[in-house]
């Protein structure tokens, strides 16, 4: 594919992406997801005044042509851009699968959504340390979580969790194995002035964390379950290909009438696989699927510019990040 089909679609992509452009530019949003919108190997996003390019050919020399028109592409259409982070996916280098600067110098460290800060860390891992699919379930807990208890396991960088406590939430318990994400986390707490526990942040690994919360008889009205594709310790095993024994992990430090908000991006897991999943676990009465939350345009590809399908059908959830709302109901 030439560097002048790629352009157009990049016109196309940032076109129907307008009303994201804000004025001072401190939002984050997917510019183009090439897997469903006409071009695999790449992938764009923005996070205030800088671009971040990902590069997911095989061979990563093969997607440089690519990189370089949207680079150029960008630059021209974009002119308040101050930096361009490259991420090659398939490196063998981690260095440059965490990225590198190829356009100006230091990388954003926040981002503005919905009325809060958020901290970010561009390079920090191979992700940009803020998920954007995720941005919708971020809103769902400001508008829903005021004077909650919140528990947030596989915590990464905290977001779902300062967008709880942005909504007036009483009390948010941040789990993640690595230390290092937590610390971003408690960043964003000091950009919107929240007080920081640092008991609160707890740095360990999903299993036995979870169990020490259980023995001391924590309860909760929320827990986020976000958990990667796949991760293993010598405490346990992650596989989102079987959600239910995670779940039923956590289901006993949820209050009468809390939420249990799973999320599964098993990209070869399809919609109406997971929702059975789901239904299995709530045919004892005890769980109930409440709704869905989309997944954001920007990163599922509009109407107007969808190219590509997904893997497999993610019905009845629009992309294959699958977001559930599950109410929890107590055994008296």
């Amino acid at each position: 594919m030439d560097s002048v089909t790629i352009k157009a679609f990049l016109e196309h992509a940032l076109a129907a992406r307008a009303d994201l452009l804000d004025e001072r530019h401190e939002f984050a949003f997917r510019l183009f997801n090439g897997f469903y919108e006409g071009y695999p190997d790449l992938v764009v996003d923005v996070y205030a005044r800088t671009l971040v390019i990902y590069n997911y050919a095989d061979k990563p020399a093969d997607g440089h042509l690519a990189v370089e028109a949207a680079r150029t592409f960008l630059h021209s259409n974009l002119p308040w851009l101050r930096t361009v982070v490259l991420k090659t996916r398939n490196s063998s280098r981690s260095d440059e699968r965490r990225g590198k600067v190829i356009e100006g110098d230091t990388p954003d460290r926040k981002i503005c959504e919905h009325g809060f800060w958020y901290a970010v860390d561009l390079m920090m891992s191979r992700d940009a340390s803020l998920y954007l699919d995720t941005r919708n379930l971020r809103k769902w807990a400001i508008d829903n979580l005021r004077g909650k208890t919140v528990l947030n396991t596989f915590a990464y960088t905290g977001s779902l969790g300062v967008a709880a406590r942005g909504s007036g939430a009483k009390r948010i318990v941040h789990l993640d194995l690595n230390r290092k994400f937590l610390n971003v986390a408690k960043t964003s707490y000091t950009l919107n002035g929240f007080p920081i526990d640092k008991k609160d942040f707890i740095s360990g690994d999903f299993f036995p964390g979870v169990s020490r919360l259980k023995r001391s008889g924590a309860l909760f009205d929320c827990i986020f379950l976000d958990p990667p594709f796949f991760a293993a310790t010598d405490k346990g095993t992650v596989d989102l290909a079987d959600s239910k024994r995670l779940i039923n992990k956590v289901r006993p430090l949820i209050a009468d009438g809390g939420w249990l908000v799973a999320v599964n991006n098993a990209l070869f897991l399809s919609g109406g696989e997971y929702m059975a999943m789901l239904e299995e676990l709530c045919a004892d009465g005890y769980l109930r699927v409440e709704s869905t939350i989309p997944v954001p345009e920007d990163f599922t590809g509009y109407p107007e510019t969808r190219i590509g399908d997904f893997v497999s059908d993610p019905a009845p959830f629009n992309h294959p990040t699958k977001i559930a709302l599950l109410k929890v109901r107590r055994k008296p």
